[in-house]
């Protein structure tokens, strides 16, 4: 089978199970949890980002992956990691609404122009280049994108909640402002 073939359904396989753990367990027990409580274990997940440094270190990766690809991919998962650590320690401020927006922007992107710069260079096609950084691609990868999911659905709810209580009479709002703020 080709490896472009291979790759890709371990990448299908990663979106799909993950996506399954998901729904069946971390969905479930996050809902529940108020804003920002909810939040902090993606976000402490995407703290594991710079993980992504590893497609800059020899021997873990071929000589022979483009830096074209290599750098973009591992400074934009550190900066990602740092933005989830900012968002994190600001949880429950009115920055940590805007840093975990951007986050969460910034970071789905990150991974999204990953994949679109290896598809320009070619990687699945290009077997043993990513060494054992593969498996940050099929496994990692995937769940950061299901969680990246996760978090835009919790903070949309979030936004949603707040319209609603717009509606509401003022002592109301001022109450349910008060009470969480993501």
């Amino acid at each position: 089978m080709p490896s472009v073939a291979l790759f890709g359904i371990s990448v299908a396989f990663g979106l799909a199970l993950w996506g399954a753990v998901a729904g069946y367990y971390v969905w479930p027990a996050l809902r529940d949890h108020p804003s920002p409580e909810n939040l902090k274990p993606i976000l402490l997940l995407h703290g594991f980002r710079f993980l992504g440094l590893a497609f800059l270190m020899p021997g873990v990766v071929s000589p022979e992956l483009p830096t074209a690809f290599a750098q973009p991919v591992a400074y934009g998962d550190l900066m990602t990691s740092m933005l989830a650590l900012l968002a994190l320690t600001t949880l429950g401020t009115r920055s940590g609404t805007t840093f975990t927006w951007v986050f969460n922007v910034f970071g789905t992107a990150d991974l999204l122009f990953a994949f679109y710069q290896g598809s320009l260079i070619a990687l699945p096609d290009r077997p043993g280049v990513l060494g054992a950084a593969y498996f940050i691609l099929a496994a990692f990868v995937p769940l950061l994108l299901v969680t990246h999911g996760l978090m835009f659905r919790i903070l949309l709810r979030r936004g949603q909640k707040h319209a609603e209580a717009e509606g509401a009479p003022m002592h109301e709002r001022r109450d349910r402002r008060a009470s969480w703020t993501v």
